[in-house]
């Protein structure tokens, strides 16, 4: 169990993951020895699994955001796994979740435009042993997208 303090330094590593450690141990009342210390703690337990930067996909030209769910022509191990290793090799695939329901797997890509989008579907996801059908949403607006997790 997190207390309140250590609570605290995963929100605002969460907000800023440059933070330097003396304006962390300011933020959250600690001396910088016993923050950086908790901070090895939280790291070593788990709790903080990196630290990236997050980047503009209009810039990068990957501004297409899609959804699209995955039907296989079975419900396998084999077909599982060998799904789950190719999809982790398609860079274009930010996360690929196996889900309950109608469909096997929800896939969220990026990709340039509607062209790029049929390329990828036709060479990259349509290619992959066990796909049997797929739909496609593409994303008109993004209304919330975040990584930070709530930290109570």
């Amino acid at each position: 169990m997190l207390d309140k303090i250590s609570k605290k330094i995963l929100g605002e590593l969460q907000n800023d993951g440059r933070i330097s450690n003396v304006e962390l141990a300011s933020r959250v009342n600690l001396s910088p020895a016993a923050c950086l210390e908790r901070v090895r703690k939280l790291q070593d337990a788990g709790y903080i699994l990196g630290y990236t930067a997050q980047l503009n996909p209009q810039m990068l030209d990957v501004a297409l955001l899609v959804f699209i769910e995955v039907v296989l022509d079975r419900t396998t191990p084999e077909v599982f796994d060998a799904f789950k290793r190719s999809v982790q090799a398609i860079p274009e695939v930010l996360e690929c979740h196996m889900v309950a329901g109608g469909f096997d797997y929800l896939i969220k890509a990026r990709v340039k435009d509607m062209n790029a989008y049929r390329e990828f579907l036709g060479k990259s996801l349509l290619q992959l042993k066990g796909v049997r059908e797929t739909h496609t949403y593409a994303v008109m607006e993004e209304v919330k997208s975040t990584t930070k997790l709530p930290v109570r």
